[in-house]
């Protein structure tokens, strides 16, 4: 394992900002998962309004067991919330549905990043969990091919990571602009859900910095002699 000690380096910087980030989003989730709006709406009316405002009628609202789980399924279609967000009548959770709204709404609309981002996740699975083995028998053995064939695998999951990035943005931007415009959150309401949102980002950009931090320490392991 010394041989890769020296490369860890590259990827502080991205360790520090990814810790930074989810301390981040979890602060805001916090403070604002305990704040009630004006309206009172639960998440899962809030969902139901905008779904249905967007002609998204046959997109169903499903109750999923995992905390800050929530997301948009395009394969079947279904909005899946976590039990604080479904019910709950807060900043957090009005600002967490309408994001995933903002998913189905950016698949409706065929968003060209989140189709392409949908298109290679099958191939990005594999070749992201394959580049590895691959890279490390490369390494060990020492085949320059295996070696630079884990890296252009490994790239792949690197593009993901930035595709991710326009795609979850795009979706804050709908759900903000809707909450403030439909009057379902107001004034000060609207800035506590866009600290929310703004907070899980970051988390996304950790994870794209994290994804070249590791792609450029695979290239310097490679060229070492």
């Amino acid at each position: 394992m010394f041989y890769f000690d020296s490369t860890m380096i590259i990827l502080l910087p991205a360790i520090i900002i990814a810790f930074w980030a989810q301390n981040k989003v979890n602060s805001a989730y916090n403070k604002y998962s305990k704040v009630r709006t004006m309206n009172g709406y639960t998440g899962q009316q809030v969902a139901r309004m905008m779904l249905d405002e967007a002609g998204l009628w046959d997109i169903q609202i499903e109750v999923i067991n995992s905390k800050l789980g929530d997301h948009y399924d395009p394969s079947s279609r279904v909005l899946r919330l976590s039990p604080e967000v479904y019910s709950g009548q807060t900043i957090a959770s009005a600002g967490i549905a309408a994001h995933e709204v903002g998913h189905a709404m950016q698949h409706k609309e065929a968003y060209k990043p989140l189709v392409v981002r949908n298109s290679i996740v099958p191939v990005v699975n594999i070749s992201s969990s394959v580049s590895w083995i691959l890279f490390f028998i490369g390494i060990l053995m020492g085949f320059k091919g295996l070696v630079t064939l884990g890296i252009v695998l490994f790239s792949g999951a690197v593009i993901f990571q930035l595709i991710t990035l326009p795609v979850e943005f795009n979706a804050s931007s709908r759900a903000l602009n809707i909450l403030k415009t439909r009057n379902i959150l107001y004034n000060d309401e609207v800035n506590g859900a866009t600290k929310v949102l703004d907070a899980a980002a970051m988390t996304y950009v950790a994870a794209a910095l994290m994804s070249i931090s590791q792609l450029i320490r695979l290239i310097a392991i490679s060229n070492r002699d």
